[in-house]
């Protein structure tokens, strides 16, 4: 089966060496085109070389960890989608991840046919048109998404990446019940479970940010999702 191949180019970071050979070879078989670093140095000069279209990289690494290394990329600019590949499952390192960069993360041991599905989805990702639309007035607040901005009185705040997709997302569908399905595959890419925890964090984080306007509000429908008024 390789009438995909070439147009997936994946960089795969993994310093367990069978293991990446394990899932480069895979991953060839399949279709995908596929470099390999066992660390983060060497990542980061692999990705300066040929810009892959997703980036698979394991977290806990020798010399530079996942999250440093997708870190200076996204200082650097280079914006591929990243997916980690983890043994953690706390809230708060999925977190750091998405914060970092990260959009997607799947837990060790994984089947091969999961990889590829999320592999697939995020390079799915690149070709998907822009929503121009990133200005917005939120009772006393105004939004600027693309910049990540959120100004009141004056004072002004700048949101995570994650934080400001969200709120994007729900200020173009304003007075709309929104899934949180919908909003974690159109924001994450995936409404896995390590998703869903780390979306429910997210809007109470937003809550916090436009908490000085009542008039703003993020209602939660349970087991439905969520719906902005303003």
């Amino acid at each position: 089966m390789t009438e995909n191949r070439g147009e997936i180019r994946i960089l795969l970071v993994e310093d367990e060496r069978m293991l990446a050979e394990i899932l480069a070879d895979t991953l060839g078989d399949r279709g995908f085109e596929v470099a390999v670093a066992y660390d983060g140095c060497e990542a980061i000069e692999a990705v300066r070389r040929a810009c892959p279209d997703v980036l698979v990289t394991d977290i806990m690494m020798p010399h530079m960890d996942g999250y440093t290394l997708v870190r200076r990329l996204r200082e650097e600019g280079f914006g591929m989608p990243v997916l980690f590949l983890t043994a953690r499952s706390a809230t708060e390192d999925v977190v750091l991840g998405f914060e970092i960069g990260g959009n997607d993360f799947l837990r060790k041991p994984f089947a091969i046919e999961e990889l590829i599905v999320r592999v697939k989805a995020l390079a799915g990702r690149l070709h998907e048109p822009r929503v121009t639309e990133t200005l917005f007035a939120l009772g006393r607040y105004e939004f600027d998404a693309e910049h990540r901005t959120l100004r009141i009185g004056g004072r002004e705040s700048v949101l995570s990446g994650r934080e400001a997709d969200v709120l994007a997302y729900l200020c173009r569908r304003r007075g709309e019940t929104v899934t949180s399905t919908a909003l974690l595959r159109e924001v994450w890419g995936d409404d896995t479970f390590f998703n869903l925890r780390s979306l429910n964090v997210f809007i109470s984080r937003l809550r916090r940010h436009l908490a000085e306007d009542p008039s703003v509000e993020i209602v939660s429908l349970r087991g439905v999702g969520y719906k902005l008024r303003a």
